[in-house]
């Protein structure tokens, strides 16, 4: 079994190495930027779209890393109350487990101007746990671990068990969290005192030595991925709601627990871990600017047909085909699939097909009962070569 970094005489001091991370760094924090920018082009409208977005899969995917699967409707309901946009109520209560993730996922986003102290830390974990169970499994809620069992991280069935970390006893958790908590007071941007100059390096910092502690019964990896999304927050003095980095966790899964656990052993020099860090950072935000493209493409499509009459059959589907993006509804549409989406009937489907392509809103490929439309959006080929697109009224 490898040493607990917390086992060593320098523990909690740790460093990087500026050569290692110095790319890393650099180029997740040209990507951050790019996606900042986007945001700022789509309007505050579109950008309250892309919130709640962000946040739905945020706390989708921070409940997934620990192998939960939560119901989308129950998030995307809370999600919605919290901000304020759900216009109607729903039928009975949602999940408090559900709202109280919610919750803790908002305060880190938006309360970034605030301390993180003890109290805030056990009032994010109570709301995780509002019955004072994890699963049928009574926990200590609202309080540091208290009992003498060791804190194990652990996975396999019962017999063949694989220990993965083992936290610091519980006896010396409030110690070590004093210690992190008035590192993170003191190395909050726009301290004098502060000598951590990255605000990126210093989010992957925290989670490692929040991580290594693991000062709560349960809910302890929920709570340091919100105290990345405190700290990124911090760093930009903004709340920090334009990317999931639990969703780019959430798909590499497997190598975060690997890159955590390598730095949770050996020396106090986490360099790799800040490059790994840094690394799923950058990717976080290149998905949430691919998103934004989405909606900029959107934008632009519905204000260059802005004057063309269409009804409500023709709106729904076309916002239906942006929405699945370029290639992204599978086989393309026919009259068939028109007629189920909209409810209506054939010669209807027809009609209103047929005025979408005069109108250069729809191209088509294919003929008879192969024949396919696709949405008119500059760049969108649809995994069709050109040269088998049919040509368009106005060029044919």
């Amino acid at each position: 079994m490898r040493t607990p970094i917390w086992k060593l005489a320098g523990w909690p001091r740790f460093n990087f190495k500026e050569s290692t991370v110095s790319e890393a760094l650099k180029q997740a924090r040209f990507l951050q930027h790019e996606v900042i920018g986007k945001a700022a082009a789509i309007g505050l409208v579109q950008a309250g779209d892309l919130m709640s977005e962000v946040l739905i899969q945020e706390v989708m995917s921070t409940a997934a890393i620990e192998g939960e699967a939560l119901d989308p409707v129950s998030v995307r309901s809370s999600v919605l109350r919290k901000l304020g946009l759900e216009s109607t109520p729903l039928p009975s209560p949602g999940r408090r487990d559900v709202d109280g993730l919610v919750e803790v996922i908002h305060d880190a986003w938006t309360g970034f101007d605030r301390p993180l102290d003890e109290d805030r830390l056990c009032r994010w974990q109570s709301a995780l746990f509002p019955g004072g169970t994890s699963g049928i499994r009574r926990i200590s809620v609202g309080e540091y671990r208290t009992h003498a069992a060791l804190m194990q991280i652990v996975s396999g069935p019962p017999g063949k068990e694989v220990i993965h970390f083992t936290a610091p006893p519980s006896t010396q958790v409030p110690q070590y969290m004093g210690q992190f908590l008035n590192w993170f007071a003191m190395t909050t941007p726009g301290n004098p005192a502060s000598t951590m100059v990255n605000g990126i390096a210093r989010a992957a910092i925290a989670h490692l030595w929040f991580e290594t502690i693991h000062p709560f019964d349960d809910g302890n990896g929920r709570i340091g991925r919100a105290i990345v999304d405190m700290a990124l927050a911090q760093d930009l003095q903004r709340p920090t709601w334009l990317y999931s980095l639990s969703v780019e966790i959430e798909r590499r899964r497997g190598a975060y627990y690997d890159a955590l656990n390598k730095a949770q052993h050996g020396t106090l020099d986490a360099s790799e871990w800040v490059e790994w860090f840094a690394t799923a950072f950058g990717r976080a935000c290149q998905t949430s600017s691919h998103l934004i493209d989405k909606a900029i493409e959107k934008s632009r499509f519905w204000a260059t047909h802005s004057q063309k009459a269409l009804n409500g059959r023709q709106r729904k589907v076309l916002q239906r085909l942006l929405d699945d993006g370029d290639g992204g509804f599978l086989g393309g549409l026919n009259a068939e699939k028109y007629i189920k989406m909209t409810s209506t009937s054939k010669p209807t489907a027809t009609r209103d097909l047929s005025e979408m392509v005069q109108l250069g809103l729809l191209k088509t490929a294919g003929q008879g009962k192969a024949l396919r439309y696709y949405i008119c959006v500059p760049g969108w080929q649809h995994d069709i070569p050109v040269e088998k697109f049919n040509p368009s009224p106005t060029t044919g």
